[in-house]
């Protein structure tokens, strides 16, 4: 695709906001539509940002060429299949897909249609900027801690596809191995879907993956410690910074670059750029999203079984 692309958001939330916003103001994109169940909700999203509001999905993905899925987390799989029947190229929030089966569908769908499909896992943009995937060995463990306050959003899946997955799609990009088995315990609150989880997997090349994730946590804490064989690397994203024992240079000004002050804004332009042809794949496609849903619903089994 060429020339000034037509944005259209599915969704009329927070997070739909965000993206509408993006698509008004990147460069090669407008804001074209918002589709969401409440027209007035799409409506008032979309036209001070110069769009349409849709109640229609057929008529919206008729008045756009990308599609941003920001709807609640259940929707996710169908509304992107959707999408990509009609030939829209597709930016899924995470997660991007609820079941295995759906997140392999869309890829598999992608795939047979020639079309770009990236998921919101933002933050491998900041380990880009810090350079970690640049470093020449493999890390031996990994803990992460992600506590937030709590809010009635997200709450159609467990906290494990809300919050734990961020740090699940890192892990894997992270390791060369593969996931070969899961322990965890984790609370309900009230009795329903996973608010809080501590959870360890194990790799098959003998790397570890430490979570713990919370929901109804008094404060909010993202943190991660990654164990190399020369050293330590120790991470607060909440103040955008890291503590650095190895042998490896990684960037400290990580903080200053555009990954770092609008992640949004930087997995959306590897979308757009992965559209036009003008880089070979987004931040992350399909597959790697859907090998994150795999492995938190493998966590989500340990819980229940732990």
């Amino acid at each position: 695709m060429t020339g000034v692309l037509r944005g259209g958001v599915v969704g009329a939330g927070v997070f739909g906001a965000f993206h509408a916003r993006q698509y008004a103001r990147l460069p090669g994109v407008t804001l074209a539509a918002v589709f969401d169940p409440d027209l007035s909700r799409a409506k008032a999203l979309a036209e001070p940002l110069g769009g349409q509001g849709f109640d229609r999905m057929d008529a919206f993905l008729a008045a756009v060429d990308v599609v941003t899925i920001a709807s609640p987390a259940v929707v996710h799989g169908e509304q992107a299949l959707a999408a990509i029947a009609a030939g829209k190229p597709v930016y899924v929030e995470k997660p991007i897909a609820v079941t295995v089966d759906e997140a392999e569908a869309i890829a598999e769908a992608a795939r047979a249609k020639g079309l770009v499909v990236a998921c919101g896992h933002q933050e491998r943009a900041l380990f880009q900027a810090i350079g970690l995937f640049d470093v020449p060995e493999p890390p031996r463990r990994l803990e992460a801690v992600r506590h937030g306050t709590p809010s009635d959003r997200n709450l159609d899946v467990s906290t494990v596809l809300d919050l734990m997955v961020h740090d699940l799609d890192l892990a894997l990009a992270l390791c060369d191995g593969e996931p070969v088995s899961a322990e965890g315990e984790g609370t309900r609150v009230p009795p329903g879907s996973w608010d809080t989880a501590v959870a360890e997997v194990t790799f098959d090349d003998g790397f570890v993956a430490a979570f713990d994730v919370s929901r109804c946590a008094p404060e909010r804490r993202r943190t991660m410690r990654l164990v190399y064989s020369s050293g330590e690397v120790q991470i607060d994203f909440l103040s955008r910074s890291f503590r650095n024992t190895t042998a490896w240079p990684l960037n400290r000004d990580f903080a200053e670059t555009p990954a770092a002050r609008d992640p949004l804004a930087v997995s959306l332009q590897s979308f757009l750029a992965a559209v036009r042809g003008e880089a070979p794949a987004p931040l992350v496609g399909a597959r790697d999203a859907a090998r994150a849903v795999d492995l938190a619903l493998g966590v989500e089994q340990a819980l229940e079984q732990g």
